[in-house]
């Protein structure tokens, strides 16, 4: 039986493109929207069985204010929020806020899947490796946390770096070619060298990782303006 839900992100592209995935797959999606900050309002006025919450930012203070909100206004409501691993005070936050589950950003629709099915059930919809490496995290901290979304970039010439960016805003190879003044043969290469650089298999996979990691609002921040600023 399918679920009653909400696909809410920070980023629209990424709510749309899962709202989607889960249409056809016979779920009925009320609203795929963005941003979370709103998703109190939406939650409360449409009243789904279920609300996937997607954060890159999930241990920024007030990130899960609308959690707690929903759980107020909405008790009903099951919230399973999507976001990055390793993060385990976020993971922490997001059950504090009320959050009925947490699946990382990455993990394939039938996780999404399961986890929603956990939700509306009344059961906590996290898988247990998640919560090893929360608890693990949590207890025995490292001097540096790992910053994925800076280690991704760091993996990245400025020339694919710029390509990435085009590639989340949509662009085909033919755009992206005009736009950095290459040929398409070559915008097509380092398409390629990106996809396999992240370690994804679709344009639309490396622009959700870049989302969800942060590493697209650093690459936008530090996006070369032409092709003499490109390595």
């Amino acid at each position: 039986m399918g679920v009653r839900l909400m696909v809410i992100d920070d980023h629209r592209l990424l709510a749309e493109a899962l709202a989607s995935a889960l249409k056809l797959r016979g779920h009925r999606v009320l609203a795929a929207a963005a941003p979370t900050s709103g998703a109190a309002d939406l939650v409360v006025s449409r009243a789904p069985e279920v609300c996937l919450f997607g954060t890159a930012t999930p241990a920024e203070p007030g990130t899960f204010d609308p959690i707690v909100r929903i759980g107020r206004e909405r008790p009903q409501v099951a919230v399973v929020v999507l976001g990055p691993v390793p993060s385990p005070r976020g993971i922490a936050a997001a059950f504090a806020a009320g959050a009925a589950g947490y699946v990382r950003h990455d993990e394939r629709i039938e996780g999404v899947e399961r986890a929603m099915v956990k939700a509306r059930a009344g059961e906590a919809a996290v898988a247990p490796q998640l919560l090893r490496g929360a608890f693990a995290e949590l207890l025995h901290p490292a001097v540096q946390p790992d910053d994925e979304g800076q280690r991704l970039l760091q993996m990245l010439t400025p020339r694919e770096v710029e390509v990435l960016v085009r590639v989340a805003e949509g662009e085909d190879t033919r755009l992206i070619a005009a736009g950095m003044g290459i040929a398409p043969s070559t915008a097509r290469t380092h398409v390629q060298r990106v996809l396999m650089k992240l370690g994804v298999g679709s344009r639309l996979e490396a622009a959700a990782l870049a989302a969800r990691t942060g590493l697209l609002d650093r690459a936008t921040v530090g996006r070369p303006q032409g092709p003499d600023g490109l390595a």
